[in-house]
């Protein structure tokens, strides 16, 4: 798995500079301070002036958190938080509830190409309200992560197809363990979450099959590791 604590300095001479609004004074116990790998599954505004961004993280899951001052145009954070978004991020765990707050955000994934096409944007929201759904907040699940991120980069360089959708659906159920071949796998998925995403009925009228569309158990995946 990839370290999810770099040091700043792998990101200083790597990435560039860091974006911040840490004001280590005003946290009284920095110890609390987490921080991992993370995608930005949806946006939510809170106020005027703040959002709250819900992440789907390398090393905690999925978990909320409170950027303050992010809608204000001088903000550190303009331009840092918007879907399907990933890089590293710090944030203080609350005290109480589920809200934290955001630290630190350093973007390496922006993805630009899912803006240009509908239908890649669609795909990838799909993926993103599938994986939210079958995942339980704050709970650990690091391969997940890693196929959302493999999943968002394939949409982002390629065309939106049935072959991707269906191939992250079958990758899904594994890595969850709840696979009954040779049952499909959006119906496993649909017998264990009782739903599935209202975009998938949207999706399935705009993509048509690839010619070249290969069997979920073949040995050329879909997304490579």
């Amino acid at each position: 798995m990839v370290n999810t604590e770099p040091s700043p300095q792998f990101f200083t001479k790597f990435y560039g500079r860091r974006i911040s609004i840490a004001n280590r004074r005003g946290f009284p116990d920095d110890r609390l301070v987490q921080s991992t790998l993370a995608i930005i599954i949806r946006l939510t505004r809170l106020t005027d002036t703040s959002l709250i961004v819900h992440w789907f993280t390398a090393t905690h899951g999925l978990i909320k958190t409170v950027a303050r001052g992010a809608r204000r145009p001088k903000s550190p954070f303009a331009g840092q938080l918007d879907l399907f978004f990933s890089g590293e991020i710090t944030f203080q765990p609350a005290r109480r509830g589920e809200l934290h707050a955001l630290r630190e955000v350093f973007i390496h994934h922006w993805r630009e190409g899912l803006r240009h096409n509908y239908t890649s944007t669609l795909l990838a929201a799909y993926c993103c309200q599938l994986m939210e759904s079958s995942v339980e907040s704050a709970h650990p699940a690091p391969e997940l992560h890693n196929l959302l991120e493999r999943a968002l980069d394939h949409i982002d360089a390629t065309q939106p197809s049935l072959r991707a959708l269906r191939h992250f659906e079958h990758e899904l159920v594994r890595l969850m363990g709840i696979s009954h071949p040779p049952q499909a796998a959006d119906l496993s998925l649909l017998d264990v979450l009782g739903s599935l995403p209202a975009t998938r009925g949207e999706l399935l009228e705009r993509l048509s099959p690839s010619g070249n569309f290969r069997s979920s158990g073949q040995k050329n995946h879909q997304y490579s590791t």
